[in-house]
């Protein structure tokens, strides 16, 4: 009998944002990850990476100041290393507590590349806000080399693109371990953003919507339900409003009435429904779960958090 696949795709509060909230946090995500597997579903497991993608560019780049005869660290990389330091945290919080319940099963973390559309209109108009504060005459040193900035409040910043992903490179690999019973961690940071040229793979300059990513991969391994795992219990409608509205069931049609209203915040909510609508299609089988990671149990078993249906 085929299990029931989940997609997870853990926010924030799943990972924290230095290395000893990081160590803490993934902790108590094995254990939530640990519950459903002991209810005989397969997971796989996708992550944000905001804070230590933003950490380790920061590292590099002053690495690189103090010492110029270093090459700058492409962002690329960057992403490939919050991949792996992530995935190295997770997998090992997720194999000790399911040793701990006597549970024998191999967790792997894939470094994942997604292949993005060279004539993505994000490339044009870069928005997502990276790095640390620079002064002017960084800035400008940064614009001569052929990267965006915009002004903040207290200076400059980096800016790059967000296209949308279109093939995840290594989906095989993921399949085949998946289709084994083991625990998958991939796409991590919404993957590595790559470009195809001819045979070749060259990493893009721009960070991919996590959430995009993480439905694409439900997609790909076929998955019955993506999780979205984020700071709130339920979606709500007039969010933030004395009108605050929490909805338990929302429909695809309906959504997209929702998002014609405005009443999903750009950045935060509106990708999760976006990709929550691609991810399900026409099937009437697919479903997705947007909740908090403490609820993440009773959502799949249909006490709380908001479950989007065809």
């Amino acid at each position: 009998m085929k299990k029931n696949r989940i997609v997870i795709a853990l926010g924030h509060d799943a990972l924290g944002t230095t290395l000893p909230e990081q160590k803490v946090a993934t902790g108590k995500t094995a254990k939530i990850i640990a519950d459903l597997v002991e209810r005989g579903y397969q997971i796989i497991v996708t992550h944000s990476n905001g804070p230590q993608v933003g950490m380790i560019h920061t590292a590099m780049a002053e690495f690189c100041r103090i010492y110029p005869e270093y090459t700058a660290t492409p962002m690329s990389v960057c992403s490939a290393m919050s991949q792996g330091y992530i995935g190295y945290d997770l997998q090992n919080a997720i194999r000790t507590e399911l040793l701990n319940r006597g549970i024998y099963k191999t967790v792997s973390t894939v470094l994942t590349q997604v292949t993005v559309d060279t004539y993505d209109e994000a490339f044009f108009a870069p928005s997502k806000i990276i790095g640390r504060v620079m002064s002017a005459e960084e800035a400008e040193a940064e614009e001569k080399k052929g990267n965006h900035v915009v002004k903040v409040e207290d200076g400059y910043r980096r800016i790059v693109a967000a296209p949308k992903p279109i093939d995840i490179v290594e989906i095989d690999a993921i399949r085949t371990l998946i289709d084994a019973d083991q625990i998958v961690i991939a796409c991590g940071g919404g993957g590595i953003p790559v470009l195809k040229q001819e045979n070749k793979l060259k990493g893009a300059s721009a960070v991919i919507e996590k959430d995009m990513a993480a439905g694409r991969l439900a997609d790909l391994t076929d998955a019955d339900t993506f999780m979205m795992l984020t700071g709130t219990e339920k979606v709500c409608i007039d969010f933030g409003t004395e009108n605050e509205k929490p909805l338990s069931e929302l429909r695809t049609a309906q959504a997209l009435e929702y998002i014609e209203a405005g009443q999903f915040g750009v950045g935060t909510m509106l990708p999760k429904i976006e990709s929550a609508i691609e991810f399900i299609g026409n099937s009437a089988i697919r479903s997705v779960i947007i909740t908090k990671i403490e609820k993440a149990l009773d959502a799949i078993e249909n006490r709380t958090g908001t479950r989007i249906k065809k």
